[in-house]
């Protein structure tokens, strides 16, 4: 017995040497080392990139005209944050309550229906969003914009001189909720269908009303997941360049007025505005200001992943 026993080992050991489990073994390994070199590769070249717009001297720097980089960038930085925090505030709730309705109120075949919308509108085109909202959306939120600034001028966002395109902070937001929306639904939708039934179940036996059950047992199982969609949208958010391109009317200000025409822009349209003329170091600087979109999204997406993990104990099996 003992004889077999120690040749036992080979044999497994043989078996894990397989051709097709070193052929899988090899590529998740090359797989993840790719990621890891691309994220490293595209980090260099932002930071190398980068340096000549930190330089002292600004004053062949088109771009700057004169002032410093943070004084450049801080408005950028500051319109990218705003707007996406506008975004996700009307998106999170509206996604929440869409993805529970599909997943636990709609009949079935509208359940399939609605998820199968919601799929198809993650793949429009963000320029379709930009025409629809520039051309659409804008004019026919300004007398929207008009009502809220006679009437709600008290609310401090709502107040300054109102913009008489609709083209503002509010409109670029609305359109980026309604671009980040399919995507939130998508995977809270998911997130909430992986709840054990045995929760489920559960609460309804001791006397629970449907939405009672949605509280106690399907948000608190699914808020990692939902978190984990929210710092997915928010990325899309912050990422975006023609959509808000399209619809924002841009300055570099600081400001919290929704409704106004003159909007703090954000990197990406700020990017896509200015490359085409941009020569030297001041190319040099548009990538500086990409650089710092990069360290605020990645950034983000380690809080995500934070939060997701302080989660990580909470399973269906417990």
């Amino acid at each position: 017995m003992s004889t077999t026993m120690r040749q036992a080992p080979p044999a497994a050991t043989r078996a894990r040497q397989r051709p097709g489990d070193r052929i899988f073994s090899g590529t998740a390994l090359g797989a993840g080392v790719i990621i890891l070199v691309v994220l490293a590769a595209v980090a260099a070249f932002l930071i190398i990139q980068s340096l000549p717009a930190f330089a002292p001297d600004t004053s062949g720097n088109h771009i700057l005209e004169g002032r410093s980089f943070w004084e450049y960038v801080g408005p950028l930085a500051f319109g990218t944050v705003w707007a996406s925090f506008l975004a996700l505030l009307m998106a999170t709730p509206v996604s929440i309550g869409i993805a529970l309705f599909i997943s636990h109120y709609a009949p079935r075949r509208l359940a399939g229906v609605l998820g199968y919308v919601i799929d198809l509108l993650a793949a429009v085109p963000s320029v379709v969003f930009g025409l629809w909202g520039g051309l659409v959306l804008a004019p026919l939120l300004q007398p929207v914009y008009a009502w809220l600034n006679a009437y709600a001028s008290w609310v401090p966002i709502f107040g300054g001189q109102v913009s008489s395109t609709g083209k503002t902070i509010m409109t670029a937001a609305i359109v980026l909720a309604v671009m980040v929306t399919p995507i939130m639904t998508a995977i809270c939708r998911e997130v909430f269908l992986q709840t054990p039934k045995l929760h489920e179940e559960a609460a309804l036996a001791l006397g629970a009303t449907r939405w009672e059950m949605v509280r106690m047992a399907v948000l608190p199982f699914a808020r990692g997941g939902m978190v984990s969609a929210i710092m997915l949208a928010l990325g899309r958010a912050l990422g975006e360049t023609m959509a808000v391109t399209m619809v924002l009317s841009p300055a570099a200000v600081y400001s919290f007025l929704v409704l106004t025409a003159t909007n703090p822009t954000p990197i990406p349209a700020n990017i896509a505005l200015a490359f085409p003329e941009a020569h030297d170091t001041g190319v040099n600087t548009l990538i500086a200001t990409g650089l710092i979109l990069f360290i605020v999204t990645f950034a983000v997406n380690a809080f995500a992943r934070w939060i997701v993990a302080r989660r990580a104990e909470f399973s269906g099996a417990n």
